[in-house]
């Protein structure tokens, strides 16, 4: 079974950039899709960006432009690329993975961007 841990989270200033990363236990072979989902307070968890297998991307048009998902096979991560950042990106940010297995997700990494 996958494992996924992620980090990279923070405080940071509006305009600021934070790299978000989402370590897996095993490779991805297996794996439909990764994707990064947030959650703010009183809020539900809705989809920021998604990576399938195949290299499609999609993204929540409240970050297209600023934030940018990729993977790195060899290391068995999925990173998210976080530019301008405003007040409303901050939430709970997590990792999921989309598996022959099922769906998996990580505990989550807090990002906070300050006005």
């Amino acid at each position: 079974q996958v494992q996924l841990v992620e980090s990279g989270g923070g405080l940071v200033q509006a305009g600021g950039s934070l790299r978000l990363s989402c370590a897996a236990s095993r490779s991805f072979f297996g794996i439909n899709a990764m994707s990064w989902y947030r959650q703010a307070p009183g809020k539900q968890r809705e989809l920021v960006a998604r990576l399938t297998s195949g290299g499609n991307t999609n993204y929540a048009d409240s970050v297209k432009g600023r934030f940018t998902i990729s993977r790195d096979n060899v290391k068995n991560t999925v990173c998210l690329q976080m530019n301008l950042l405003k007040p409303e990106d901050t939430a709970v940010y997590y990792c999921n993975a989309d598996t022959t297995g099922g769906v998996l997700w990580g505990q989550g990494t807090l990002v906070t961007v300050s006005s």
